[in-house]
C-alpha cells in the first residue's frame, strides 16, 4: 500500500427515504402509512418508498403496478421536486456551516470533507452526529451518515445503521471491515456483477481480496482495477465541491404508446421546454443533443448531434430534436422520449489535496 495516501476525514450524509419523508412531514395524515412517491397505474414508476412500504418489498424504480400488488394499501403521492429542492437547499446550508468541501450527489445525499473544518472539531463522528441532530431540529427529517478515511467506505458505512443512524469505520478497522463485507454491499458492484462474482466464488471482500489484479482485469474489464484497490481501502477520489455536471436531461413515459410522429412532436415540445428551463436555471448550455427513444418492446435507441455552438434556447433544442426524430424511420410505436444536452460549457475547478503518510493517518481521531 502507498505510503503517501491522502489523509481525509469523510462523511457521507444520506437522507432517509427523502422524498417519501418530505411528503409525510408535510402531510401528517401519511405518517406511519406505506406511501410511494411516483405514479401508479400501468406505466407509473416508484421514485421513492417510505419505510412502511419497503417492508412489503416496494422500492424505487419499481413499476407502480407491481408496487400496488405487493402492498394493496399503498398510497401513491405525486412527486413535488420543487419542494424537495427547497428542503435540500436547507440541508446543504447546514453542511456549509462545517466545511466548504461539500459534494452533493443528488438532492438527498452528499459527501463532506471535514479534515479541516470550520468548527475546529477533530472528531468527524461528532460532527456527523451534530449535523444529523440539526437536520432533525431545523428541517424535521432524519438522516444517516457514514464516516471514514475515503468516500467509498463512508458511502458504504452510511447504509449500515439506516434509518436515523451512523457508522464510523476508523482507519485501523478499514481492512477488516472490507474483508467481512458482503460483495453486494460494495458501492459500484451492481446486481449483474454480484451474480458473476458469486459464480466465481467471490462472496465477501476477503474473497475479492484474494484475486489478483490480472484475474480481476481479465474477468471484469476496466472495473477490475477499481475492485482490486477499493477492497484494500485505496480510493483517493477527493470531495469535489464544484462537481461538474456532465449533462442535463428530461424525458417522458407515455400512458399510451405513440405511433404518430405528430403526437411525438407535441411531446417533444414539452420536453424541450423542460430541458431549456433546467439549463437556464443551472446557467449552462450544451453542444451535443441526444434524443432518447424507447419503443413499446422496450428496446432503446439514441440519436445524437453535436452543434458548432452552445444552445439553451427551447426553440433550437426542439428543432434539433425534430431533426433527429426524422433522421430515420421509427421501428415501432414509442413509449418514452427524452432529450439530453451534454458537452456543457461549465468549467471544472480543482480541489486542493490534503496529503499525509499512512502512519499519521492511523493516529487520526474519528
Amino acid at each position: 500500500m502507498s505510503t503517501d495516501l491522502p489523509i481525509r476525514k469523510i462523511i457521507h450524509v444520506d437522507m432517509d427515504a427523502f422524498y417519501a419523508s418530505v411528503e409525510q412531514m408535510d402531510n401528517p395524515e401519511l405518517n406511519g402509512k406505506p406511501i410511494a412517491v411516483g405514479g401508479g397505474g400501468k406505466r407509473g414508476v416508484v421514485s421513492a418508498a417510505s419505510y412502511e412500504a419497503r417492508t412489503y418489498g416496494v422500492k424505487s424504480a419499481m413499476a407502480g403496478a407491481l408496487a400496488a400488488k405487493l402492498c394493496p394499501d399503498l398510497i401513491f403521492v405525486r412527486p413535488r421536486f420543487d419542494r424537495y429542492t427547497e428542503i435540500s437547499k436547507k440541508i446543504r446550508k447546514i453542511f456549509y456551516d462545517y466545511t466548504d468541501l461539500v459534494e452533493p450527489l443528488s438532492l438527498d445525499e452528499a459527501y463532506l470533507d471535514v479534515t479541516q473544518n470550520k468548527k475546529g472539531n477533530p472528531s468527524a463522528s461528532l460532527i456527523a452526529k451534530d449535523i444529523r441532530k440539526r437536520i432533525l431540529n431545523e428541517v424535521g427529517l432524519t438522516a444517516s451518515a457514514g464516516i471514514s478515511i475515503n468516500k467509498f467506505i463512508a458511502k458504504v458505512a452510511s447504509d449500515y445503521n439506516k434509518p436515523n443512524g451512523q457508522k464510523t469505520v476508523n482507519p485501523e478497522e478499514v481492512l477488516s471491515f472490507l474483508e467481512q463485507l458482503d460483495i453486494r454491499k460494495f458501492y459500484g458492484v451492481g446486481k449483474v456483477t454480484a451474480e458473476k462474482m458469486y459464480q466465481k466464488g467471490i462472496f465477501t471482500g476477503l474473497d475479492l481480496k484474494q484475486k489478483s489484479l490480472q484475474y480481476l482485469d481479465e474477468n471484469f474489464g476496466k472495473s477490475g482495477r477499481y475492485y482490486y484497490y477499493i477492497v484494500r481501502g485505496i480510493h483517493d477520489s477527493e470531495v469535489k465541491p464544484d462537481r461538474t455536471r456532465k449533462s442535463l436531461a428530461a424525458e417522458r413515459t407515455f400512458s399510451e404508446n405513440l405511433s404518430s410522429e405528430v403526437f411525438m412532436l407535441e411531446k417533444l415540445d414539452h420536453i424541450s421546454e423542460e430541458v431549456a428551463r433546467r439549463l437556464n436555471k443551472s446557467n449552462v448550455a450544451g453542444k451535443t443533443l441526444t434524443l432518447k427513444i424507447k419503443y413499446s418492446d422496450f428496446t432503446l435507441q439514441t440519436r445524437s448531434k453535436t452543434l458548432p455552438y452552445f444552445i439553451s434556447d427551447k426553440s433550437v433544442i426542439l428543432e434539433t430534436a425534430k431533426d433527429l426524430l426524422f433522421q430515420e424511420r421509427l421501428s415501432n410505436s414509442v413509449r418514452l422520449l427524452g432529450i439530453s444536452l451534454s458537452n456543457l460549457n461549465n468549467k471544472k475547478k480543482k480541489t486542493p489535496e490534503i496529503k499525509k503518510s499512512v502512519s499519521v493517518q492511523l493516529k487520526f481521531e474519528f
